[in-house]
């Protein structure tokens, strides 16, 4: 186990790798299915991939399909694939050579931890595995194993209590509100705004997701700036083929449905909400520490005045309480589960928490629960 380990961060939208102890993954590729890896050929071959082009096989395509949804894998052959052209085509070197760091979404079922290390050991071959939850992994990116992990990604939002690096199943919650729906809303108020009808019907979902990303931000008193133009700030955006769309209230409108996920019509607390309820189902003894080191991740995260927000709320909830909150953002906190990963997987003290082969041939897939956290 001489070699620096993979880390694979599986997101909905990218799925990264690259090696332990590194700032950043070497590969990313769109969470999308993607035609069988041929070995053979992989060592010659480039190392930039697209979701659409099979290293070493021409122009072969297969129908785009996410085999990952709300953080859950529902397409194993899929995710087998992709995993199989990070390794071969993105960092270049066989599963059989490292250990592998694997990540996998607070809210999957029991059973998804025990395929995956089926399909690792069996079909990639890796000599060892681990599986990470990435709400622990965002804590680690920050150089924490205590505190409250608030995840909004581009399929799923979570909310994890951790303390001194056990996770509270219990404290954990999901939210289906995340950026693959906050593009759809997006778009949605655009269609009932004063911009060209035919234009919007015609933007691609790639200018939708720009357009979200460059213009949108968090109201830090949404009520007040929807009622008052005052604090509506109009904005112009540039279509990749030179049309201009204006945007106002769609700007703060967007992004809302983290703190209000009725606006979506599901029936769900916020982000806020949600963070508030996991404190409670921690011990008293703990829950100091863990709203004192409440962590950010996730590209959902990235709007500007998110963390402001999510502090101003969580204040607001334990007012009179004796709790001070404090938000850790990282600037590239839309990568820090993949980060967290490297900067654990680097650890001496991380020897200890690999599954081997050995243990898994010897103790079946179940393994995984006595082993990972």
């Amino acid at each position: 186990m001489g070699k620096g380990a993979v880390v694979i961060d599986n997101g909905s939208c990218f799925t990264r790798a690259g090696f332990a102890g590194e700032d950043k993954p070497k590969s990313m590729l769109k969470t999308t299915s993607m035609p069988p890896t041929c070995p053979a050929v992989m060592r010659d071959t480039p190392g930039h991939l697209t979701t659409t082009t099979c290293c070493g096989m021409g122009n072969t395509r297969v129908p785009k399909t996410h085999p990952l949804r709300h953080g859950i894998i529902t397409d194993w052959e899929a995710m087998e694939n992709l995993w199989s052209h990070l390794f071969f085509c993105g960092l270049r070197l066989s599963p059989e050579e490292r250990p592998l760091l694997m990540t996998d979404s607070p809210s999957c079922p029991t059973t998804n931890r025990e395929k995956m290390a089926e399909v690792c050991f069996e079909a990639l071959g890796v000599p060892a595995l681990h599986v990470a939850n990435t709400g622990l992994l965002s804590l680690c990116s920050c150089g924490r194993v205590t505190g409250l992990a608030v995840e909004a990604g581009a399929g799923v939002s979570h909310v994890t209590a951790i303390c001194a690096g056990q996770i509270w199943r219990e404290a954990t919650y999901r939210l289906d509100v995340a950026g693959f729906s906050l593009s759809k809303h997006m778009h949605n108020l655009l269609l009932r705004s004063t911009n060209d009808p035919l234009l919007l019907n015609t933007l691609q979902k790639t200018t939708v997701t720009q357009l979200k990303r460059q213009c949108c931000y968090v109201s830090m008193d949404y009520e007040r700036d929807l009622q008052d133009k005052a604090h509506q700030f109009p904005l112009g955006f540039k279509t990749p083929d030179g049309h201009w769309i204006t945007l106002d209230k769609e700007r703060f409108c967007c992004p809302e449905p983290l703190f209000q996920p009725k606006l979506l019509d599901h029936n769900s607390p916020g982000l806020h909400l949600l963070a508030f309820q996991s404190l409670w189902k921690v011990p008293d003894e703990c829950q100091g520490d863990i709203i004192g080191n409440t962590v950010l991740s996730g590209g959902s995260s990235m709007f500007p005045c998110f963390p402001e927000r999510m502090c101003s709320e969580l204040d607001a909830l334990l007012h009179g309480k004796g709790y001070r909150t404090k938000i850790l953002a990282a600037p590239k906190r839309s990568m820090a589960v993949w980060a967290g990963g490297s900067m654990a997987a680097s650890l001496k003290s991380f020897r200890h928490m690999w599954m081997r082969k050995g243990e898994y041939q010897e103790c079946g897939a179940a393994y995984v629960h006595k082993k990972f956290n």
